[in-house]
């Protein structure tokens, strides 16, 4: 059963528009009616973004929770991670984060997480859609039952501190000049103290929000913000986070970008010779590069895929019992410390690795190579192409020419009428032919 206001990552779309004041009191009301448990004073955590449209959404969210009898614990604009953690940490009943994490500032979301930290199973989310289109106003508390609002004041320096805790004690990164772009979002506050804390040298940029720049030009999405920073000041290293700081790209000193193929390549090095990893191997989704499932091969490792999108790389891990886990566009979750991807936390890894080896970023966080890999995109207007023949019949063919030489991922996007092609492998021409190829067939039958 397809879910109606629920994507792959909560409640997303056009701030007033998809995600209007009323919605998310009824969101509120519906996750609070679910998560009520017990006789004690249930309590939701909300944090958000730097987006304008977070102090209409909280509020109402506000509402909604007080209104079926939960105390509410403000934390201001946090990041992703940090409201997970802060969620069990508080002993909370639900955590709420109110963010459309790399979308520009019209966007906005609300994303949901259990006592524990992680986010809602399917079945969950689809109780709560159930309750939000139903009859809420019979279950309302009463007058005397009404919750609370309180914000809280201290909870910087409690995700500060726990960052911190992801280092050796001993590690300082002392010497190290650091340029942290924050993206103008959420982690705008805490990723610089954090890394100030610790020792390091840091130029900041990102820092500035105003309610509409957050990702506009600046954060893991606009990447030459930080390369030019990086070369300016001559910097080590560059962090790049989103607006949400769950996802991280790094850039080297010499200003080239390290995606998180190579960055999940660094840190199952660095586990695997430290005897951390749970199970000897990583977990991605089908985009990440062909190059990192070899080079993880070398190390003795293996590299299981999921489907696009963090939430099911998670999925893999809690079910297999995996603790390393990411995708190529710099999600990292490293479930010993996180129960989502935290961008920081998944930086500061690195940065233990590059003062442990004393040795240049672009040494430590170059691998492998990357294989030729191809991505292209065929648009629609109705049926379904991958079920016509001419199309099965090219990518049988494709794959069969392909064979153990490369790789052919079909993959229909969730929210668009659009088929992304995309195939890799190490003869960059036969690569781009198989792209082609499969794109041709598409379009003859979407024309």
């Amino acid at each position: 059963m397809a879910r109606k206001y629920f994507g792959t990552d909560g409640v997303r779309g056009k701030a007033n528009t998809v995600i209007t004041p009323d919605l998310a009191l009824r969101v509120g009301q519906a996750a609070g009616l679910v998560f009520r448990r017990g006789v004690h004073r249930n309590r939701v955590v909300i944090g958000k973004d730097t987006r304008l449209s977070g102090y209409m959404i909280e509020t109402a969210l506000v509402a909604g929770f007080t209104s079926v009898g939960m105390d509410v614990l403000l934390l201001g604009p946090m990041p992703t991670p940090a409201v997970a953690m802060l969620t069990r940490s508080m002993r909370a009943d639900l955590g709420v984060m109110i963010s459309a994490s790399h979308n520009a500032f019209e966007d906005n979301g609300i994303k949901l997480f259990d006592p524990d930290g992680f986010k809602l199973s399917d079945e969950t989310e689809r109780e709560i859609e159930s309750l939000i289109d139903g009859d809420i106003l019979s279950k309302l508390a009463a007058p005397a039952a009404l919750g609370r609002a309180k914000r809280i004041e201290s909870v910087h320096a409690r995700y500060i501190e726990f960052a911190k805790r992801t280092l050796p004690r001993a590690l300082d990164l002392e010497g190290l000049r650091v340029v942290i772009d924050c993206a103008n979002g959420a982690a705008y506050k805490v990723a610089p103290e954090t890394l100030w804390e610790l020792g390091a040298e840091v130029f900041p940029i990102g820092i500035e929000p105003d309610g509409f720049n957050i990702n506009k030009d600046v954060g893991s999405t606009a990447p030459n913000a930080v390369i030019n920073k990086v070369r300016e000041m001559r910097a080590d290293i560059g962090i790049a986070l989103d607006g949400d700081a769950d996802r991280v790209i790094i850039v080297d000193e010499k200003g080239q970008v390290v995606d998180g193929d190579q960055l999940m390549a660094v840190i199952a090095k660095s586990w695997r010779d430290d005897g951390r990893l749970t199970k000897p191997g990583v977990v991605a989704t089908i985009m990440s590069n062909l190059g990192l499932e070899r080079y993880l091969d070398t190390l003795g490792l293996t590299l299981q895929r999921t489907a696009v999108g963090d939430r099911y790389v998670l999925e893999h891990m809690r079910e297999h019992g995996y603790n390393l886990g990411g995708e190529q566009s710099g999600h990292m979750i490293l479930s010993d410390f996180s129960t989502t991807g935290d961008g920081l936390v998944a930086a500061l890894q690195v940065l233990a690795m590059v003062k442990k080896l004393d040795r240049p970023v672009s040494e430590v966080c170059h691998l492998f190579d990357p294989l030729p890999q191809i991505l292209k995109n065929v648009r629609y207007k109705s049926g379904q192409p991958l079920k016509d023949k001419r199309v099965v019949e090219a990518i049988a063919s494709t794959q069969a020419t392909l064979g153990d030489r490369g790789r052919l991922v079909i993959r229909p996007s969730g929210t668009e009428p659009v088929i992304r092609v995309m195939a890799e492998g190490d003869d960059r021409v036969l690569v781009e032919k198989a792209v082609d190829d499969v794109v041709s067939a598409l379009t003859s039958v979407a024309a």
